[in-house]
Formats: structure tokens, sequence, C-alpha cells
């Protein structure tokens, strides 16, 4: 008799989807992605007039919203930080081990969450913000700091927190429940069982359309910044035929790395963007204003603790007092309310593949690691360049300022520029980072793509190479028939579809909770079960949800298959 090959873990122990849910999964994005395209190409004035209808509303009414659901996600952070559940449950089981080590892991989790938007904003907010920097309090001739404070809170530690609680979600159920690593089965549970199964397509639908969206769009805002990079040391003027050819570069090579997968992709181009970042860092902090930047490193990291409660909770009331005729009229509606806006609908790949290579940490070190370690990071990196960026911004009449005015995109490297003796070659490094971020962004968003249209199945290679042409040509269309202009359109409508999403995102983290709170003795053993390579045992559901062990021919409760 041959021996039995060990089982993959985690075993599944969720419910597939019944055919017309399947169906409605696999052919409805992109069904209504190909209308949304042709609608917002044939009219879009019309199109960005509603976005910019619905900006206002959800700015104008939901501020308050925004606010308390990100302090909502670091409370529950912060819970799961210094509780005993995050010391005791470690993803995948007991006895898990991680599969990548620390600097792999971290440089995944900074590729696939913010190295692009970092990349586009590591200056051009700091220099936005210069000159209006609510509740920050700053010494008197100071004022330029206080655009790097609000960069630091807004990409920093709170950021990371609102991912970081909805990978936490994602990977307890997939990880030690046996879910399947989708936002339904995550979320689902919750509801009354009559109401599962729509919900979840919906759910699903939702994750599907908002990764999509956000990826494509992502994918064109960072050809242009790859184009501007080209063009400030190559002198090649930025048309739509240079757009697409970097399109087709950058989607070529993320192509690429999805079909070599995690390990010989990701992990690798992951690990040389934190290389060059490091490089790019020291470089600018050693042949920049160094003096200047450590000097204003130290005062504003100081007013960034000092002033975060107050950011935190910062609702502008007083622009409550009238109903807003315009998002514009408010400063939250071009600020926070967008960008986390903008988590909320990015979740959903960010958080997917974050759970996915997390294996093997206990929830404390989940925490900690995706949530203080990528903020420090993002804090420095802003720091040194945004420092730099205020430094040559006065001693050049507000050269920075005006490239940044120009196209946001270019005001990393008007600042890299006015660095001597190393800046050429810095900006070399800033646009190879800008290719580099986004194929690991795009890589990243393909793997949670993949789940949440194939689970239970596991996608392959070429699935995931099918994706990432499908995202590319979005892109393309967007970008060549459209321009900015519509790109920038479709990208804030997915933002801002992020305000329905978001409750999905909150029953998700109680359905978490709820999981956690109620983790007694039978979940530990399904949990074991759950990650038991061993094929002689065996997973089934009774008529009841109840899932049971079969081994040796015996049946024996091992846990609730619902929890």
């Amino acid at each position: 008799m041959s021996k039995k090959e060990p089982v993959t873990i985690p075993r599944f122990t969720g419910r597939d989807l019944p055919p017309i849910g399947r169906l409605l999964i696999q052919f409805t994005p992109p069904i209504a992605i190909i209308a949304l395209i042709v609608m917002v190409l044939s009219k879009p004035d019309g199109v960005a007039s509603v976005i910019f209808d619905m900006r206002t509303y959800v700015t104008g009414g939901f501020t308050w919203l925004f606010i308390l659901y990100s302090l909502f996600a670091v409370a529950v952070c912060a819970w799961l930080a210094f509780s005993k559940l995050g010391r005791q449950v470690r993803l995948g089981g007991p006895g898990a081990k991680p599969e990548y080590s620390n600097f792999a892991w971290y440089s995944m989790l900074f590729a696939c969450g913010q190295g692009i938007g970092l990349i586009f904003w590591s200056v051009a907010q700091p220099i936005m913000l210069r000159d209006e920097s609510p509740v920050i309090q700053l010494a008197e001739g100071n004022a330029a700091d206080g655009g790097l404070v609000w960069a630091y809170f807004h990409w920093g530690f709170t950021a990371w927190a609102m991912y970081c609680v909805v990978a936490v979600c994602l990977a307890y159920s997939h990880h030690n429940l046996g879910k399947t690593l989708t936002f339904r089965e995550a979320t689902v549970d919750l509801l009354p069982r009559w109401a599962r199964g729509g919900a979840g397509v919906v759910v699903e639908l939702l994750a599907i359309m908002a990764t999509i969206l956000g990826l494509s769009t992502s994918f064109a805002f960072a050809a242009m910044q790859f184009t501007a990079g080209l063009t400030s040391f190559t002198g090649l003027a930025s048309s739509p035929a240079i757009w697409l050819f970097v399109i087709v570069g950058l989607g070529t090579a993320a192509a690429i790395s999805a079909f070599f997968g995690i390990s010989r992709g990701m992990r690798l181009i992951s690990e040389t963007n934190s290389i060059l970042s490091v490089v790019l860092v020291v470089a600018a902090f050693i042949f920049g204003p160094t003096l200047f930047i450590i000097s204003n490193i130290t005062q504003t990291f100081g007013a960034y603790i000092t002033n975060f409660v107050p950011m935190s909770f910062w609702t502008d009331a007083p622009s409550t007092t009238e109903p807003l005729t315009s998002w514009q009229q408010s400063w939250n509606g071009w600020w926070t309310v967008f960008i986390w806006c903008w988590v909320i609908a990015f979740s959903p790949f960010v958080a997917g593949f974050i759970a996915r290579i997390s294996r093997g940490r206990t929830l404390r070190e989940f925490v900690i690691g995706v949530t203080v370690i990528p903020s420090l990071i993002v804090m420095v990196w802003i720091g040194v360049l945004g420092s730099a960026a205020i430094y040559y911004d006065d001693r050049s009449g507000r050269g920075i300022s005006a490239a940044v005015n120009d196209n946001v995109a270019s005001g990393l490297f008007a600042m890299l520029e006015s660095i001597p003796v190393v800046g050429s070659l810095l900006l070399v490094i800033a646009t190879v980072l800008v290719a580099t971020y986004y194929v690991t962004s795009l890589d990243a968003g393909t793997y949670a793509l993949a789940d949440f249209v194939s689970a239970p199945k596991r996608a392959g290679a070429w699935f995931r190479v099918v994706l990432v042409l499908s995202i590319g040509a979005v892109a393309t269309i967007l970008l060549t028939l459209g321009g900015s202009g519509v790109v920038d359109t479709v990208q804030t409508g997915t933002i801002i579809g992020a305000f329905p999403f978001s409750i999905v995102i909150l029953l998700m983290i109680i359905n978490t909770i709820r999981r956690l709170l109620n983790r007694d003795r039978s979940t530990k053993e399904l949990e074991k079960a759950v990650n038991n390579p061993d094929p002689n045992l065996v997973l089934k559901v009774d008529d009841e949800g109840e899932m049971h062990s079969v081994s040796d021919g015996g049946l024996q409760p091992s846990g609730a298959g619902l929890r």
C-alpha cells in the first residue's frame, strides 16, 4: 500500500458558493467594469460631476464616521497587541513557523502596502501643506513643518492599523479556521443563516471591484509618474505613446513576477525595493542638507507625538454648521477623509496579501510587524525626503512648490535634482523604484484577486498572469483613450466607494472579535486539526454545520465549523 502524501494546510472547512453565486463573482466584475469604462469615456464630464457630488456628500456628512473608524482600528490593534490573545494565538496553529524571514516579510509588507503611494506623496504632501496645517501647534517660523507632521499621520501608524485590522480578520479566518482567504467567509458568520449566501456574493463583488479598479487606476498613475522620472534625466516628453510603452513594460514585469510566485518573484523584487529605498534615503540624507534634516526630523517627530491625539479626533466641526456645496471647502475632504477612503478601498488586496504571507506569527507579532515597524520606516522616509524638499524649496524661491503644482508626480524628482553630486543617480534610482514598487503592488493585488475569484480552489500561475494582463488592459484604455482626467475620475469614484465597503469591514472586524472572544477548547482543537497535514485525518461538516475530524474510522467533534 502506497504511503499517503501530506495534505495541503490549512485544510478547507468553509462552504463553496453555489453555481449561480460563482458565476456572478466570475462574470459580474468584467461586465460592470466594461460598462463603467464605456460610460466614463462617452460622458466624462457627466460622470465626473456625479463623482464630485458623491465626494461632497461623503465628506460633508460622514467625516466623523471615518475618524471614528480609524480610531476603532487603532483600538483593536492595541487590544490584540497587549491582550493575552495576542500572545496565545498563532496564525496557523501553535506549531506553525513563519514562512519568510523578517527582512523578506517587512519588505513585502511595505512593497504591497504603501511603497508606490510614498513615492508619490512623500514630497508632494509636505510641500502642499507647508502653509496650511490645522491642529498642529508649532513654534513661530516653523510653519512648514506642519505638512511633514500631517504626512506622518496620514501614511504612518493609523493607516497601517487600518490595513492591519482587516488583515488580522482574513488571516485568522484562513490560517486558523480553514476558511478561504476571502472577505465573505471572514464576515458572513455574523449574519442570519438565510442571508449568508447572498450577502457573501455581494461582499466578494465589492472586494473584487475595489481591487481591480484600484490597481488599474494606480497602474495608470504609476505610468505617468515613471514617465515624469524619465523626463527628469532624459528629457523625454510625456505622451500617450510613452504611457502605453511604460504600461506594457511594467505589466510584463508584473506578469513574470506573478508567474514565478511569491518566493521567486514578489519576495526578490520586494527585497530589492528595500535595498534601493535605503540607498535613496541614505544618499539624500548624506549629500543633502544633513544638519537641517536631522534637526527637522527630531522636531517633527516630537510634534507628531504631541499632536497625534488631536489629529486623530479632528473633524473640523465648524465646517459642518452649513451644508457643503463642494468637498473642496473642507480640508478633510482634500486630505484625511480622502486618504482614509483610499486606505479602505485598497484594503482588500493589501490586507489579503499581508494575511497570505503571515502564517506562523502570533497575533502580537503580526500587529507589531504590520503597524509599528512600517510606520517607523514611513516616518524616516518622509522625514528625510520631505525635509530636504522644504529646504530646497526655500532656497529656490518655491521651485519645488512650483513643480508640485504643475505635476504632483514630479515633486520627488524636482527635489532629487537639487541634491549635489548624486542627484542624477538618485533620479535613476527613484524612477526604478516607481517601477518596482508598482510591480510588487500589482503582484500582491493579483494574488489577493486570484483568491477572491477562484476560492476555494488555488489559482494557478497562468491565471495570475491573465489577471495582470486584464488590469493592464483596463489601465491602458483609461489612460490612452481618456487621459489623466478620466483616470482621476475613476480612481476618485473607487476611493469614494470605500464608504459602503467600510460597513463590510466593520462587520468583519466585529465577527473576528466575536470569534476570538468565543475561542474555547473546541476551537483550539479545530485550529490544530485544520493545520494537521496527516492524510489519515479527514475533516467533515455534519448536517448541523458542526466540524468533525474523522480519523481511523472514528467520528470525533473537533469544533464548530461556523466559528
